[in-house]
């Protein structure tokens, strides 16, 4: 028989604001994570401050932002108009408090829920914030959101701004750490949006003159463009389009400043826009899918309180330019439609580059239709009992009405070898939001192969259904695309011809940080007490000085090797993944060519340069014996 809860007003507790933060913190910053990935929690901390000194700039107060990161100390300094003095702990931790609810004041600010640097404070277990005016200065410190000391009003010769200084919580954020491409990344951004504005971080200068011209031009490679970038812009909107020679569209939208990795209403705008105006100044009824097919666009918009489909701001919702404002579809639309076919009537040169990557975009679908029908038919039907996908319940494109960001954002697909490999995982999986896709041996090079390959190649086919990315991802089923593979040469080859499948055909999933490689333990170090799992020789060394005696040494060959027990803990909490990044100067096609194009002597170079070889295992185990035995023996003498 059931227990009988009680249910009385003893069960009824108010949690104040730190404390609701603290306890649902996937509320308010999306997924916590431990920095392998753009959207983890630690750099929405940085974004959110930063996000304030950005709207100082945007209100014509301050030029520079200092920015330092060091060992997880972040410290943030603008030279705005600071923080009013007696308003400076309210501020920072007080909910529903802060300057920007006057739309007057910040008319197309991003942060209008006043939770922002609230949240940074509930969830650092440092948090200084100083704001100086006209020579005063108020300064507060907190720890884990609770004001720890309130420094009296003080005479100050600094320039007015404000600074914050905060360390994340390593109990929330475990073993996090901030990786520099991210941040530069994120800085670069803020640049870009904000023409004039100089960011100094540690050591570097981030300053943009020509806005998201810039932006595109740091991010694509001259050669592989069609045409000269096309930079338009006016009030509340910024566009720099071009077409390259690449498969998927790309693009980077924002609002109010904010990095929509995700889209939305603007971008969506932006695409039934582009297609209306080429074809009108065509005259042709070009599908609109040649017309996107290869596009590299920036899309910038200024909409007053924008309304987003997530605390994390990813994906704008907003249909309005603002209360009693037009429409953004009707917004972008007319702006397209006048400024860009003015500009194709004014350059006919890249008009005629424009039409004729469109008629290539033509021939290319056309040439694989067949063969595209046939194999999303064949896919239709295995997905109905696809062998190869063991799904989960809960997906990254059911969006964030049906499921809590956090959860949507933990969706991970891995991606194995063999049914040894794959029946591990699989049993160890989390069924919520863990799905494993399984491939049968090695897959083939696609280097310098068409599209067309795709759907030829059944395991191809059924792998882009699985992640529903063939037109694009919008619709992607899950936000970590995992390569697991054996630590092994097989497993490395494998690893490599995955990596160049998807920077060849959808590079985009590359791009916006969906893809990485996990990292799984090569030893198990034990004795009767204590188990350590070790990723690297350094690691098994150390835990063998740790456990003295003499432990008992594996070396995991594969992933079918580790039990289902172990693989549960290594894909849970304490996961390890290794982000495939691409940073703005990486040129795919150059990285291909070199790694698996034709046998070059540079390659050959290389091979030779970085040769290594491996010892016998027998000779290697008799080595760690040796290694256990003389520390057993070293312990014995001193003592």
């Amino acid at each position: 028989m059931a227990q009988e809860v009680t249910y009385s007003e003893e069960n009824i507790r108010s949690l104040d604001w730190k404390e609701h933060i603290r306890l649902r913190p996937g509320m308010y910053i999306g997924k916590l994570g431990d920095g392998s990935s753009p959207e983890d929690g630690i750099y929405i901390l940085l974004k959110e401050v930063i996000d304030n000194s950005i709207d100082e700039y945007v209100m014509g107060h301050g030029k520079v932002i200092d920015v330092s990161i060091n060992e997880g100390m972040v410290d943030i300094r603008d030279y705005g108009r600071g923080i009013p003095l007696g308003k400076v702990i309210d501020c920072v931790s007080r909910i529903n408090t802060g300057g920007k609810y006057d739309s007057k004041a910040f008319k197309k600010s991003v942060g209008l829920n006043g939770v922002g640097t609230k949240a940074v404070n509930a969830l650092s277990s440092y948090f200084k914030v100083q704001s100086v005016r006209e020579g005063k200065a108020k300064i507060a410190e907190f720890a884990q959101g609770e004001l720890a000391k309130d420094h009296k009003l003080a005479k100050s010769d600094e320039p007015d701004g404000t600074r914050i200084s905060f360390h994340p919580d390593d109990s929330v954020f475990k073993k996090f750490r901030f990786r520099s491409d991210f941040v530069e990344s994120q800085l670069w951004n803020y640049a870009f949006l904000n023409a004039g504005l100089k960011i100094n971080f540690n050591g570097q200068t981030f300053f943009s003159k020509n806005g998201l011209l810039d932006l595109l031009q740091r991010r694509t490679n001259p050669e592989h463009l069609r045409y000269d970038i096309i930079h338009l812009r006016a009030d509340d909107i910024e566009i720099a389009m071009t077409h390259g020679n690449q498969y998927g569209e790309v693009y980077y939208s924002f609002v109010n400043g904010q990095n929509t990795t995700q889209g939305g209403t603007h971008l969506s705008a932006f695409k039934e826009a582009l297609v209306e105006t080429v074809n009108k100044h065509f005259n042709k009824n070009y599908d609109r899918r040649d017309i996107l097919a290869s596009v590299i666009a920036a899309v910038s918009l200024k909409v007053e309180e924008p309304v987003f489909e997530s605390q994390t701001k990813t994906k704008l919702g907003s249909t309005d330019m603002g209360p009693g404002q037009p429409s953004i579809r009707t917004f972008v639309r007319n702006f397209l439609i006048e400024q860009l076919d003015n500009f194709l009537h004014r350059h006919p040169e890249q008009a005629r580059a424009l039409e004729k990557r469109i008629l290539q975009s033509e021939r290319e679908r056309k040439e694989i239709a067949g063969i595209q029908k046939l194999a999303n038919q064949r896919a239709k039907k295995a997905n109905l009992h696809n062998k190869k996908l063991r799904d989960c319940r809960i997906h990254f494109s059911d969006g964030v009405r049906k499921v809590e960001e956090d959860i949507r954002l933990a969706t991970t697909i891995f991606i194995t070898e063999g049914d040894s490999a794959s029946g591990s995982i699989t049993k160890a999986r989390d069924v919520q939001t863990q799905a494993v896709f399984s491939l049968r041996g090695k897959p083939l090079n696609t280097f310098g192969l068409t599209k067309k390959i795709v759907y030829e190649n059944e395991e191809f086919n059924l792998l882009q259904h699985a992640l529903n990315i063939e037109d694009g991802l919008e619709e992607l089923r899950y936000n970590r695309v995992v390569i697991a593979t054996d630590a092994d040469v097989d497993g490395m080859h494998i690893r490599l011809l995955l990596l160049t499948f998807f920077l060849q055909f959808f590079p985009d999933l590359v791009r916006q940080g969906h893809l990485f490689i996990l990292e799984t333990p090569l030893f198990r170090v034990r004795d009767k007490q204590q188990t350590f799992y070790c990723y690297s020789e350094t690691e098994r060394d150390a835990a063998v000085r740790k456990l003295r005696g003499k432990p008992e040494i594996t070396r995991f060959k594969g992933l079918g090797e580790i039990s289902p027990d172990e693989f549960k803990d290594f894909i849970s909490d304490n996961i390890r993944l290794e982000p495939v990044v691409m940073t703005d100067d990486t040129d795919i096609e150059s990285i291909l060519e070199y790694y698996m194009g034709k046998n070059t002597p540079s390659r050959q170079e290389f091979i030779i340069g970085n040769l290594r070889v491996e010892k016998d295992e027998a000779e290697e185990e008799a080595e760690e014996t040796n290694t256990v035995m003389a520390d057993e023996e070293k312990a014995l003498s001193m003592g």
